[in-house]
């Protein structure tokens, strides 16, 4: 069968490349074509454009790239056309998703939804776009099911494949001769985002607070779509970039400041107490403030329903409250405890299900009905 997937972000990239992969053990023609990145275009296929050509953060940054987003949206719709896919296969990344979603379903091609876009979040009705033109919905977040449910909508929880991810990541124990660092100084993982408008708005603010931790290396989760140059004049002496070695750098750290994302739940499956950090423009921040339903920002609050991790939400985001944070999760032991119970909490919620192997067992199954 011919699959035509879109993901626009990294995390997107990293989710869609292993489903790919499950999608080919399922069924040996399947044929790829796609919106998305590096480990996409390793599991083999066709790329019609790489996601870092499309990243945009943001309400106000959105409305200013219009016309390029446009643009992108006419060329994968002739490009559905052409291509003729069985289904497009969506990785979260909303705004260009549902318009997508509404062109193959006025065209009669099948619609699967894999990550739910954040509809829980904010503007809720959405959910009802949703059901019109999502043939298949499979959500990774526990309390995303029963959300769905109250709209007379029936999903399929996958479990969560970061989970999955994190439990199959294989220890390096060469992880600091590899790298040249220091074994006697812990390790504070600062993980800044994948896109360079995150890095931008919060790195500098993450790696200005050296003076009070001296005894600790910074070392900072950078990302190869990014220009390595880019990350050089934020390296010091207390501080160095790894690339692509996230997982390995979370497995070694004592602490963490993390950008909000997905990064947050993989800091605390590892079990990596952290501060989650978060700043957009003001007229974004102040979009979503008006429109966003949920309590707190950071996953791993979310799913817990509770403060389990601190998150320093724009103007809290400076040197002075990072310094406050920052010591508590190294030097606290008594804090610490009460965060590693949450993430006790948090594993327990989302168990282990493989779920790009439920999810393409699944979408290979609802094709062949």
């Amino acid at each position: 069968m011919k699959y035509y997937l879109i993901a626009g972000e990294r995390s997107g990239d990293f989710h869609a490349a292993n489903l790919m992969r499950q999608l080919q053990q399922q069924d040996s023609a399947a044929d790829f074509r796609f919106w998305g990145g590096d480990m996409m275009q390793a599991v083999g296929g066709t790329m019609v454009h790489h996601y870092q050509e499309m990243a945009i953060m943001g309400f106000w940054e959105a409305a200013t790239s219009l016309l390029k987003f446009r643009g992108y949206l006419k060329e994968c719709q002739r490009d559905l056309l052409a291509y003729k896919p069985d289904v497009v296969i969506l990785v979260d990344y909303a705004g260009f998703n549902m318009r997508v979603a509404k062109f193959a379903k006025s065209h009669g091609i099948k619609v699967f939804y894999y990550i739910s876009p954040k509809i829980w979040a904010w503007n809720q009705g959405r959910v009802h776009k949703v059901k019109a033109l999502v043939d298949r919905m499979f959500v990774i977040l526990p309390f995303e099911e029963e959300f769905y449910q109250r709209f007379g909508y029936k999903v399929d929880y996958i479990g969560n494949p970061t989970a999955d991810a994190v439990a199959e990541h294989p220890t390096a124990p060469d992880f600091y001769q590899r790298n040249h660092l220091d074994r006697q100084k812990p390790i504070i993982a600062v993980l800044p985002g994948s896109r360079k408008q995150e890095i931008e708005e919060m790195l500098y603010e993450m790696v200005a607070i050296l003076p009070p931790f001296l005894d600790y290396q910074f070392i900072v989760a950078g990302v190869d779509n990014l220009d390595p140059n880019y990350y050089a004049h934020f390296e010091r002496n207390n501080v160095r970039i790894l690339f692509n070695q996230t997982y390995d750098l979370l497995r070694h750290a004592t602490a963490a400041l993390v950008t909000s994302g997905t990064a947050t739940l993989e800091t605390a499956l590892f079990g990596v107490p952290q501060v989650v950090c978060y700043r957009t423009s003001a007229v974004t921040y102040a979009i979503g403030k008006a429109v966003i339903k949920v309590p707190y920002i950071s996953l791993v609050n979310l799913i817990v329903d509770r403060e389990v991790v601190k998150e320093l939400i724009q103007g809290e985001l400076n040197s002075r409250n990072l310094v406050t944070e920052l010591k508590k999760i190294t030097a606290d032991e008594e804090f610490i405890a009460e965060q590693k119970a949450g993430y006790a909490e948090l594993r327990e919620k989302l168990g282990r299900h493989n779920a790009a192997e439920k999810a393409a067992k699944l979408m290979v199954g609802y094709l062949k009905k």
